[in-house]
């Protein structure tokens, strides 16, 4: 087990230059834009304006903080995101751009490369019995205090750290006064 601070997080530039992004995991551990299997980051976001493109790459994005924002993805209705929405799952080389409904928000973004893994991103229900893990898994801690429970002991985080879950750990709680997100990430060859 292993706690990721949201005060550790690697930050750099949007890959289009428009931003900065929090770069929470990523598979393999210190590779660039082009090379990754699976990446999972935060970003802020003060403007309108398009996506960054990444060929072969689905993405999923959440709601964290700020009103919200609508998302103009190709071949889609536009759609309205805020704090309390599903993660919305869609392909990250389809033209995608962003309209803020009301000020700076803070998203997060879970991205595999669709020919390597694929990943599905839940917002938990506190309090949260666990499972066995047979994923690549990561609680995220969206707001709040939580408290993880697993076999290996109790880990508290804080707003915006996130928990690495071994594969094949048991994941006996989630509890807290806080909000959690789920992110499983599987090889492409299974079924998440």
């Amino acid at each position: 087990m292993k706690v990721l601070r949201a005060s550790d997080y690697k930050r750099m530039p949007w890959k289009n230059g428009g931003g900065e992004t929090a770069e929470i995991a990523v598979f393999p551990h210190g590779a660039a834009f082009s090379e990754f299997g699976w990446r999972i980051s935060m970003a802020t976001v003060a403007v309108d304006g398009p996506f960054s493109a990444f060929p072969g790459v689905d993405r999923t994005l959440t709601i964290l903080s700020g009103t919200g924002m609508e998302l103009a993805i190709d071949g889609r209705a536009p759609t309205t995101l805020d704090p309390q929405s599903v993660p919305l799952a869609f392909p990250a080389d389809v033209a995608t751009s962003a309209r803020l409904t009301g000020g700076i928000v803070v998203d997060l973004n879970v991205m595999t490369r669709r020919d390597a893994f694929t990943h599905h991103v839940e917002r938990l229900a506190l309090p949260h019995i666990g499972r066995r893990n047979e994923a690549t898994e990561f609680l995220f801690c969206s707001a709040g205090t939580i408290m993880l429970e697993t076999e290996a002991g109790r880990f508290e985080l804080q707003a915006f750290d996130c928990a690495a879950i071994p594969s094949e750990s048991t994941v006996l709680s989630v509890s807290g006064h806080g909000a959690a997100l789920m992110i499983e990430i599987h090889p492409a060859d299974r079924a998440s």
